[in-house]
């Protein structure tokens, strides 16, 4: 399991002053924790977890020499920077289980040349003891073609009985539709005979 260090930070330091001398600030919460735990990360540690880790996924984070089993709660982003500015970590206990989110990734989307791929859910709300936890979902869509549906209960997470589905199970995740010029398409052809119609009518009467 991935391992990330942190520092207690001073709350009498801005997060503005932090954020300028390089780090990424946040806090450590969870049942066993009274209050919650400021801490501040170095931007490039933070930015090297991201690579293989994102919100809901399980790591241990390490405060001053104490190890913590955390769940990254949430992230904040600063579009105009293009930084993570916050992040956020839920302390795990065993017996409790946490709400989180697993997100959906689309395998070999570049291979679905019959329609229009639609992904309508980005991730997956549920509850789970910490040995259950999930953060991603991979659906392999190369197979779909127009009319397809992707269901979260057609999911192999629905079907976990350590997972309580938190995400509505008949909620679309992905589609394949027809383009939208196809019935323009098929509508200009029809035209076209009746036009082509017409014409040959009007030849049958002129003789």
């Amino acid at each position: 399991m991935t391992t990330l260090k942190a520092e207690t930070r001073d709350k009498n330091v801005k997060a503005k002053r932090l954020r300028r001398e390089g780090y990424v600030t946040g806090n450590v919460f969870g049942r066993e924790i009274t209050g919650s735990i400021p801490v501040k990360i170095g931007q490039r540690e933070v930015e090297r977890l991201l690579k293989t880790s994102n919100k809901g996924s399980q790591l241990m984070l390490e405060v001053d020499g104490k190890t913590y089993d955390v769940l990254i709660k949430e992230i904040d982003y600063d579009a105009m920077k293009n930084q993570v500015t916050e992040i956020d970590f839920q302390a795990l206990v065993s017996n409790e289980k946490v709400r989180s989110v697993a997100e959906v990734v689309l395998l070999n989307h570049e291979k679905v040349v019959d329609g229009i791929l639609q992904q309508k859910l980005e991730e997956i709300s549920y509850k789970a003891l910490p040995a259950a936890l999930v953060d991603r979902i991979e659906i392999d869509v190369e197979s779909m073609k127009i009319g397809d549906v992707v269901l979260v209960k057609d999911l192999a997470i629905a079907s976990n009985p350590d997972i309580d589905l938190m995400t509505d199970p008949e909620a679309v995740v992905v589609t394949v539709t027809r383009a939208h010029n196809a019935p323009a398409e098929e509508e200009t052809e029809e035209t076209d005979a009746a036009a082509d119609t017409k014409k040959d009518a009007a030849k049958k009467e002129e003789k």
